[in-house]
């Protein structure tokens, strides 16, 4: 499925900018938003074992991530 979508000149161009020479707008779209994941998942693996939560908290934390990611894939 195709869709358009209007985006203001300025941004357009910086898109330009930052897409390859052979490569689709989609194609920048979906590495860039990979790009973001990835940057998140780093950021959480340098928090990794320097926050402490009570198991009440941990459940529900975990809890919350796993209907998200449910959500996510429907």
């Amino acid at each position: 499925m195709v869709k358009t979508i209007t985006i203001k000149d300025d941004v357009y161009k910086r898109l330009a900018a930052r897409k390859g020479k052979n490569e689709s707008f989609s194609d920048l779209f979906e590495r860039l938003m990979e790009k973001d994941v990835q940057s998140s998942v780093d950021a959480l693996k340098k928090l990794k074992g320097s926050v402490e939560f009570d198991e009440g908290v941990k459940e529900r934390i975990l809890a919350d991530i796993a209907l998200k990611r449910s959500e996510r894939r429907l």
